[in-house]
């Protein structure tokens, strides 16, 4: 038969086995100390570089002589979009088939498998039978007459499927578009027809919710259901022209008929991710393939990994965080293991899979935290005491720049490991800022590398992370060699890069990892590209000593919640404004919570009406509003108000303060047009802020942990 076109590089046997001893052989070698930082000393990089640790500033422009533009240190000559080792790959599909042709028999994809209503082992799927995989899928879509460039959308959790969907994607030239709950059915019915989407693979689950409204979704031609039966799938629904098919269906009509792949060129589209945005309707961030690959391979040159690595997919894969992890370790061989679906089982899916390398956001950190300190509290007396000794001593070992005593580790730490199965030796964090004290404590208990990333969709991920080996936390670390930064003054908030003593400034990237702008929608294109092609995304940073960003705001009245949603205030506090109780509100969260708290101006005379219903007495309105009894009937209507307005869970408040006093010009909260001046009533409630997130807390550790 002849070779498939886009498989004619196909390397001999023998080469190809000597290559994949040639990697997997890397990890069991210790490799050398890594040469310098990437700067060499000649007279040309000296007159235009000047190196601040694991930065290097540039001029923007040589002209105006304005040293503001930072690179990473490891590579600050030149933008990296290739995979330094490996060229040639330029696409998602290029670097599959590297993957397979290098680790064909390894380990690819986990899932744990069910026996008589039991969870067992992890059964795995080689990167061999993967590429079978994707070639049947791409194979059948094909066969259903689905174009070159057709959207394909994946409305499903982490399963192998989805990966398989998307490889075949990338060799076929399909464009992927995840859909996820978490936006609601009401926003994904937008997506699919703001996307043209084709094909949707989803599961039992999911069909029955499409099937509700695909009379409303006339570009839907097929629909593929993963992990359902043939006898159990619904009629096609009539006057609608779409077929529906099970997973098992497409995948044996794909493999009987196998078509030659129709690999993408770097700058094509590779997938068009949604995000969820902060008023109105999500916003499609289009990325193609050089954007994903340019920002993993940039990443590759401080974050290594090997085929011995066993990584947990359970971050939803609709986000960029969790697909830019998928293309980095299918680069280097690891084996990908699937959590069960349920976050309350991630731990027991841990201990069964024993991951080395372990991505989450600070919620999930937050709640290791909480729960091994609290264990640690109630285990009182010795316990408590070597506890506190072992993590001392090892602190001070670390900070000292000295290898910690293995004996600490035997005594405490190695029963803490355990609970991420014991092996882990990469732990990074991304998607909202991890505090300094619970990034402090996951190095201490957990003895590997911890590192946090910052980035957003629109620069196909990360944008810049804490460097391997730096001991300096609260703070984001240096670019990704693949884009550089700089930050934008902002008069208004009082944010300039000539602040001292550190530059403080809107946060703007450039280079290969910059998307190609919001599908079908030039205006807000614009707003976030300038003429120059710098990003602006919004947040607030400053440059630490060394070259280290930091994020210290956020330009907009907008912000993100510990969990990665994004929160527009005044959307929420327009609604809670019909509550009978309240005269004015002012909604708070920020990205090291993950829930909001408002403070209520009261209407006087409704509370006190209510309270004379209660039978309840007070001296004044100030010290009705401090009882808690009020507190929970107005933070009741507010929830009930909240229901109605169809609020999505994190949108509610869920604690309250009534204050007497309203917001006016006098006391400085209000604007002339009567808006909440939001930083000033930040800093005028901070107590209030605070003591309402230190409660919440106190309440969320009462609960059982994990």
């Amino acid at each position: 038969m002849a070779p498939q076109q886009g498989q004619q590089q196909e390397q001999p046997p023998m080469d190809a086995a000597r290559l994949r001893l040639r990697v997997v052989s890397a990890h069991l070698r210790p490799s050398a100390p890594a040469a310098g930082r990437g700067l060499d000393a000649n007279p040309t990089a000296g007159e235009y570089a000047h190196v601040q640790g694991y930065s290097v500033v540039l001029p923007e422009k040589l002209q105006t002589g304005k040293w503001n533009v930072y690179r990473s240190a490891r590579s600050p000559l030149r933008l990296i979009n290739r995979f330094p080792e490996n060229p040639d790959i330029g696409t998602l599909h290029d670097n599959f088939v590297y993957a397979v042709e290098t680790f064909r028999d390894c380990r690819y994809l986990g899932t744990r498998i069910r026996e008589d209503g039991m969870v067992g082992d992890y059964k795995w799927m080689t990167y061999g039978e993967a590429s079978t995989s994707r070639t049947a899928i791409g194979s059948g879509l094909i066969h259903y007459g689905i174009l070159e460039g057709a959207r394909i959308g994946l409305y499903f959790i982490n399963r192998p499927e989805w990966i398989i969907v998307d490889h075949a994607c990338a060799a076929y030239s399909y464009v992927s578009v995840p859909l996820y709950d978490t936006l609601g059915p009401d926003a994904v019915q937008f997506i699919v027809n703001h996307a043209t989407i084709e094909v949707i693979f989803c599961v039992p689950q999911t069909l029955s919710a499409l099937l509700s409204f695909i009379t409303q979704m006339p570009c839907v031609r097929l629909i593929v259901v993963v992990g359902g039966e043939d006898v159990k799938i619904p009629p096609t629904p009539a006057n609608t022209g779409v077929q529906i098919i099970t997973y098992s269906t497409l995948h044996n009509q794909g493999k009987m008929i196998p078509q030659p792949f129709r690999p993408p060129k770097p700058d094509d589209v590779a997938t068009i991710c949604y995000t969820s945005g902060t008023t109105g309707t999500p916003k499609g961030a289009v990325l193609s393939h050089e954007n994903l690959i340019a920002n993993v391979a940039g990443s590759s040159l401080d974050i290594k990994f090997y085929p011995s690595d066993v990584y947990i997919s359970y971050l939803p894969l609709a986000h960029i965080y969790e697909r830019a992890n998928q293309v980095a370790l299918l680069h280097y061989g690891v084996a990908i293991g699937f959590y069960q679906g349920d976050n309350l089982k991630l731990m027991d899916d841990l201990a069964a899979l024993r991951s080395t390398v372990f991505s989450s956001v600070p919620r999930l950190y937050n709640r290791i935290y909480a729960a091994i300190t609290n264990a640690v509290k109630e285990s009182g007396g010795l316990k408590e005491r070597l506890f506190h000794t072992a993590y001392n001593a090892k602190r001070q070992a670390i900070l000292n720049g000295r290898n910690p005593s293995p004996m600490w580790d035997r005594l405490v730490f190695n029963k803490i490991k355990a609970r991420l199965g014991g092996r882990v030796r990469l732990m990074t964090s991304g998607a909202s800022p991890l505090s300094s004290d619970v990034m402090e404590f996951l190095r201490i208990c957990f003895g590997g590398e911890v590192l946090e990333g910052y980035g957003m969709t629109e620069t196909s991920c990360v944008i810049s992370t804490t460097d391997i080996g730096d001991k300096l936390i609260g703070h984001v670390g240096s670019p990704n060699p693949s884009c550089e930064v700089k930050l934008v003054d902002v008069p208004e908030m009082n944010y300039t890069s000539e602040d001292q003593p550190y530059p403080r400034g809107e946060i703007c990237a450039r280079g290969p990892i910059i998307f190609r702008g919001y599908y079908k929608d030039e205006v807000q294109t614009r707003e976030v590209i300038d003429e120059d092609g710098w990003l602006h995304t919004g947040d607030i940073g400053l440059w630490l000593p060394g070259g280290r960003l930091k994020i210290i705001d956020r330009k907009k009245n907008i912000f993100k919640l510990a969990q990665g949603e994004y929160i527009a205030p005044e959307k929420i506090e327009n609604v809670y404004a019909k509550c009978k109780f309240i005269a004015q509100c002012f909604v708070y969260g920020d990205s090291f919570n993950s829930s909001l708290v408002a403070i209520v101006a009261v209407e006087p005379e409704v509370l006190k009406a209510w309270a004379a219903s209660e039978g309840i007495q007070y001296e004044d309105l100030r010290q009705l509003c401090a009882d808690p009894r009020a507190r929970a009937a107005v933070l009741a209507d507010m929830d009930s108000i909240g229901k109605e307005a169809q609020l999505r869970g994190f949108e509610f408040a869920k604690a309250v303060t009534l204050v007497a006093e309203p917001f006016t010009l006098e006391n400085g909260l209000l604007t002339p047009t009567f808006k909440v001046k939001r930083p000033q009533a930040k800093a005028y409630f901070a107590k209030e802020i605070s003591d309402m997130y230190a409660q919440l807390r106190e309440a969320e550790s009462a609960k059982p942990k994990l």
